[in-house]
């Protein structure tokens, strides 16, 4: 038994490593490895390798993961949803990370400010620049913290939606909450001002 736990352990952390360094093929091979090995899977298993989907692009093997979690043979938690928002949207897939996020929210699933940006840059792809500012309004709502990354889809989202007074504003809000602004951002106030 003991010995399970450190090759799970092991396996988890080579993931990791794999996925951060960017190997997501090397990452997405050993998680192969361990199914192969019959090495007990967990979160932190299932985590790494979505992860490595979603850089890798590979948002269908990303999905059949998660379908682990659905079933039950694995615990998803935060992390794990939005590793698969994120892998459907640099996918292109808008409308499965949106479906993803909507069914997950049913089922009461806890969100954090990194699941609503994932959501919002999903809107944005989909030019449902509308959902992203409600999105960006029920964290405020929820009590989530606004960062660089949701300021930056709130004013994207404006722009998209010809909403320049809406986009100045929430350049003030950034500034006032001293997230830092960025060349996206400016761009994209700057854009939705000259549309306006």
């Amino acid at each position: 038994q003991s010995k399970m736990e450190c090759n799970a352990i092991s396996f988890n952390a080579v993931m990791s490593a794999c996925e951060k360094a960017g190997k997501w093929q090397k990452a997405l091979e050993l998680f192969g490895l361990m199914v192969q090995s019959k090495v007990q899977s967990d979160s932190i298993t299932v985590n790494a390798a979505i992860s490595a989907c979603e850089k890798g692009g590979e948002w269908e093997k990303a999905l059949q993961l998660f379908s682990l979690t659905v079933q039950g043979a694995v615990q998803s938690n935060t992390i794990t949803v939005n590793a698969v928002i994120s892998a459907c949207h640099r996918g292109g897939e808008w409308e499965k990370a949106l479906e993803l996020f909507s069914t997950m929210h049913a089922k009461n699933m806890q969100f954090d400010t990194i699941t609503y940006c994932a959501a919002m840059s999903a809107c944005k792809e989909g030019n449902k620049w509308e959902k992203a500012l409600q999105m960006f309004d029920t964290m405020a709502q929820i009590k989530l913290e606004y960062n660089t990354v949701a300021f930056s889809a709130a004013v994207s989202a404006c722009e998209t939606g010809s909403k320049w007074e809406k986009a100045l504003h929430f350049l003030g809000e950034m500034e006032r909450s001293r997230a830092e602004s960025n060349t996206i951002t400016l761009n994209a106030a700057i854009s939705a001002c000259g549309r306006g």
